[in-house]
């Protein structure tokens, strides 16, 4: 039940006692403001490599072809190396336990208009597994599929931009888009976290480009991503073993850096994975040992301040008051404190990283929030600790005889 005359005490004591209970406060304050920033911050880092990834699948492996720059097996250097369907069917066929997606890339610049509309695009010709290695949303119509790649039909899928561009208030799905002189039907529109730029593509069937195109069975780049039960080295161990096979295949130096070039994204996240994580111990220790501080600080002041309040402490019991009810007013008055200054503390930290957020970018830290319960969770270990600080000395002090307590210096 509400005691009306217990709070008027505690507040009374409280503005009796304003140094004290700004002291004790100021250190529960700056425990949590510091604590805040420094979760926030590390949160901010996470969010930034975070969004680096997010246009691609994370498991991602990127095979690129360019010039032998050495002489291996009688072959000279210089030689181009050009992928072809038989490579990729080679690389599904060899690996298949160990690939999730795969899918062949050729790249095309064309000329597209609709009616009095037009616009210069870049083309990626690819297989359906695509659209899973690109995390690409697909909001009206479909994607590529199989059947259209045994059929070579003339579709495509296009960016959401392409679509603001050239159908202006009409929707693109069903209608007919011009492609450096040809009609292509638009069976999809997608959408890409990767910005404008992945917003302004537009897909067609791998054969479709390759009959078109140049008639042959040329491809310029193939993508796949791993089975996600590997770990990091067991994927970077992959991404070796397929670099050499394909150097074997191509007769390339071992050396030779950049006629075969294999990117594995699992090497770059094992990186950010590792220098995370260290960050985050790294701020976990000082962000607890902060928090230790605050622990200290506000058991050395509820020390002083029992030892502060020993005559009152006396007279309360020579006034007939129970050991239960001086413990009771002691702890509640170190509960209130810690809990007010938490909540300063909280609010100062969370407003701070939202003023400072969009000026931290230049730095690498995006968006830097910190949770909210990770920051309440902090607040009540201060608040159990100020209760522990608080009850370990009044219990002491209500055993006191009166008469010992108003003697006390």
């Amino acid at each position: 039940m509400f005691d009306r005359d217990l709070w008027r005490e505690i507040f009374q004591s409280i503005n009796m006692n304003r140094t004290r209970t700004l002291l004790s406060g100021f250190t529960v304050t700056f425990a949590i403001l510091l604590f805040a920033i420094l979760f926030g911050i590390t949160n901010g880092l996470t969010n930034t490599f975070d969004d680096a990834f997010k246009d691609d699948a994370t498991n991602s492996i990127f095979i690129m072809s360019g010039r032998t720059t050495k002489a291996n097996k009688g072959l000279q250097a210089g030689r181009q190396i050009q992928f072809k369907n038989e490579d990729y069917d080679y690389i599904k066929e060899e690996f298949g336990e160990k690939v999730q997606y795969i899918t062949a890339r050729i790249y095309k610049n064309v000329n597209a208009s609709f009616q009095n509309e037009k616009n210069s695009y870049s083309v990626r010709a690819v297989h359906p597994d695509h659209q899973y290695l690109e995390n690409t949303e697909v909001t009206i119509g479909r994607y590529i599929n199989q059947l259209d790649l045994n059929e070579k039909t003339k579709v495509v899928v296009i960016g959401r931009l392409v679509e603001n561009d050239l159908f202006l208030k009409t929707t693109a799905l069903g209608k007919y888009i011009n492609l450096n002189g040809i009609q292509y039907k638009v069976v999809g529109v997608f959408e890409d976290d990767g910005g404008d730029n992945e917003e302004r593509l537009i897909y067609m069937p791998i054969t479709t480009a390759q009959q078109i195109y140049g008639n042959n069975d040329y491809i310029d780049q193939i993508n796949l991503t791993y089975n996600p039960k590997m770990g990091y080295d067991q994927a970077i161990a992959f991404s070796s073993l397929l670099t050499r096979k394909l150097k074997d295949r191509f007769s390339v130096a071992e050396s030779d850096q950049r006629a075969v070039r294999v990117r594995n994204l699992a090497n770059e996240a094992k990186g950010i994975n590792q220098m995370t994580s260290g960050l985050g111990m790294i701020v976990l220790v000082i962000g607890f040992g902060t928090l230790i501080a605050g622990v200290v600080g506000i058991s050395n002041i509820m020390i002083f301040i029992v030892k502060e309040r020993t005559k009152e402490i006396g007279i309360r019991k020579a006034l007939g008051a129970s050991p239960k009810s001086i413990v009771s007013i002691i702890l509640m008055e170190s509960v209130l404190i810690t809990l007010i200054a938490g909540f300063v503390g909280l609010v100062l930290g969370m407003g701070i990283l939202e003023l400072i957020g969009p000026s931290l970018e230049k730095f690498f830290i995006k968006d830097p929030k910190v949770s909210l319960n990770l920051v309440i969770g902090a607040t009540i270990t201060l608040i159990v600790a100020g209760g522990i600080a608080g009850y370990l000395p009044a219990k002491k002090a209500s055993r006191i005889k009166p008469i010992v307590a108003l003697r006390d210096d």
